[in-house]
This record gives structure tokens, sequence and C-alpha cells, in this order.
């Protein structure tokens, strides 16, 4: 005898074996004391919302989190209804969204992006404990080890090092007397700007290469070869300053007008005005210098919009906070939905013919 299944909840798919992973640091993360998983779980949340949660929960920690990657594993719903899913788990305490930076090789700074899961549903002052602690922890986290480039072996065209070969010993042999040492001269270091550039084909610089990319982002930034060569060297300007390419393309794309005449004086003037100061070269620290700490902000898991933990009850920013409360408060009641549908057969059943 088969037995039916009371709940109206859809079965979410079985996990591929291929489901995608992000880079390593980023992707899903789940947060610590959490319940043991039962059949009850996200029995509250409506239909789509415990349909997406039940899948999220079964990925590996280290899972792709993008909605464009879960609306390719879900059959059932596109990455509209994926997003609004999500932005619904944030709201029930299951979800939140964070970046921190992160600093690699060459002192550059780049953000690490994390989703945070909890299959028990967490308030926001929960959150907001958890993600200070999560910060502290970061800022304590040991320095990253040689990256393998440092550690790799040697190209098979290199010749191999060849020890020396061992002197003749004997009870005669008199050993050579070393040269003495010659003190080496000391030179004066450069300025960060004076330092030699490396060389780079033309059209290939970091700088020219984020200038050609403005256009394909937005068009209203697009350039041509020639604007491209000529502001290149303000570009390797900034870049020279320590800040990345991903700084530079923020700081010459945010806040444009509704059209843009002159993309090149645009960009020109921008590059003039916003470049950024020359910080001085920081020496080694010293071992009892307290480690750097490392910013954790939260995302708004609507919009993107990043933040404190503090600014972002139910992982929501304040406007997006304020359309998805409108939007709860506009939705129509379940009584309603059953007079509507109740007063439609009504009006179907006057309209048959007698």
């Amino acid at each position: 005898m088969a037995t039916q299944h009371t709940s109206s909840a859809l079965h979410a798919p079985a996990l591929s074996a291929a489901y995608p992973m992000a880079k390593p640091g980023y992707g899903k993360r789940s947060a610590p004391e959490q319940q043991a998983r039962t059949r009850h779980d996200f029995a509250l949340l409506p239909t789509r919302e415990r349909y997406v949660a039940g899948f999220v929960d079964h990925l590996p920690d280290g899972a792709a989190m993008s909605v464009k990657t879960l609306a390719k594993q879900l059959p059932l719903y596109g990455q509209q209804a994926i997003s609004t899913a999500l932005t619904a788990l944030s709201v029930a305490g299951h979800l939140r969204r964070v970046r921190c930076a992160v600093v690699g090789a060459g002192d550059e700074t780049r953000w690490v992006f994390r989703t945070f899961w909890s299959r028990t549903a967490r308030d926001n002052e929960w959150w907001n404990t958890y993600l200070a602690t999560e910060k502290a922890t970061l800022a304590a986290a040991p320095v990253p080890e040689a990256s393998t480039l440092d550690t790799a072996p040697p190209p098979p065209w290199a010749p191999a090092a060849e020890d020396p070969p061992p002197a003749p010993e004997g009870p005669d042999t008199e050993q050579a007397p070393e040269p003495a040492a010659v003190p080496q001269q000391r030179t004066p270091a450069r300025a960060p700007d004076t330092e030699p550039a490396t060389p780079h084909a033309p059209g290939t610089s970091p700088a020219y290469l984020a200038l050609a990319r403005l256009g394909r982002d937005d068009h209203r930034l697009t350039l041509s070869a020639d604007d491209c060569a000529t502001l290149e060297p303000q570009a390797t300007q900034w870049l020279a300053r320590g800040v990345s390419v991903d700084y530079l393309t923020s700081a010459l794309t945010a806040g444009l007008p509704a059209q843009v005449d002159s993309p090149v004086g645009l960009l020109r003037r921008r590059l003039t005005d916003k470049i950024p100061p020359r910080l001085p070269t920081a020496g080694s620290p010293s071992p009892g210098a307290p480690a750097p700490v490392r910013r954790l902000l939260v995302e708004c898991t609507d919009c993107g919009r990043p933040g404190p933990p503090q600014a972002f009850p139910d992982g929501l920013c304040r406007p997006c906070r304020t359309a998805h409360s409108g939007a709860a408060e506009d939705s129509p009641r379940p009584v309603d939905i059953a007079d509507v549908k109740a007063h439609m057969n009504n009006l179907r059943d006057l309209l048959k013919p007698v």
C-alpha cells in the first residue's frame, strides 16, 4: 500500500555530482550551532522558499551561490524567482551575504564574497554577534603561505643545478685563504613613480586594458584605440600609486550622468581630479604590532549594497527593506484569493447558455 505524503512542499532535486564550486574562499559557508537536519525543516516557509532552502541546505561548503548558478540547477524557477526566494530566506533568518577584504601578494587588496547559511532561523542580534566574531577570527587568521609560484618545480627546459665538485682532501692539502669581503655599496631607494616600469607591448598594459573594458561595461564610456592610448599614462599613474584595476574602474564609472557627450574628456577630468594620494612605503611590521583588521561588510541580499551588519536588519538595506515590507502588505490574503475565485466561478455560471 502506497504511503501518501501530506506535505505540499516540492522536493528539492538531487544534488548533481557536477555542481559547480566557487573559487577557494568564496561560495557557501555554514554557520555554527545549527540543529540536526530533519524532515520538518523549513516547514513554515512558502512552497518556493522551502524548495530553494532544501536545495541550498544540502550544498557543501564552498559551493557557488550566485543566482544564475542556482537557477541552472533548479528547473522549476528562473533567476528572478530564485532572487526573490533568497531575499525571503534572508528575511527569515537563514542567509546572509558578506564581503571581506583580503590582502594578497604585493599588498594588493581584493574583496572575497561569501554566503553564510544557517538551517536554523536566526534573528538579527544573533547574526550581528556572529559576524562580529567572524570579523575577529579573520583578523587573527595566519598570514597565507608562499604562493605556488614560489614552490613550483622548475620548468623542464631549465638547467638542473649541479653541486660543485668536492675539493680533494688530503693530509698535505692546504685550505686556500678566503678572499676579503667587500662591503656592498648602498644605493638610494627610488620613489614608486620613478622605478622603471615593466615594458608592455602596445595595447596590453593593465591601464590600457582597463580603459578599453569601460565601454563594454557601460556604452556611455566607449573609447577608441587612440583615446585609450591618450589616457593610458594617467591611468598608469593610478596603478603606480598602489590601487587595483577594480578600484580604478569603480572610480571612473561611479555616478555617471545620464548622457556623456565626450567620454575621453570626462575620463581625463576624473583621472586628474580623483587621483589617489601617494602613500609612503610601509616597512616590515614589528613582531609585537597587532594584525591589521580585515573589514567584513554585509551585502544587501536584494541589491548587493555593502554596509556594516547593524545597518542591514534581515540582510536588507533600508530601501529594499521598505520595498519588501510594502510588497508583503500589498499582497492579497488567502481568504481574498478564495473570494475572488468564487466570484469568478459564479460569473462563469451566469454566462453559460441555458
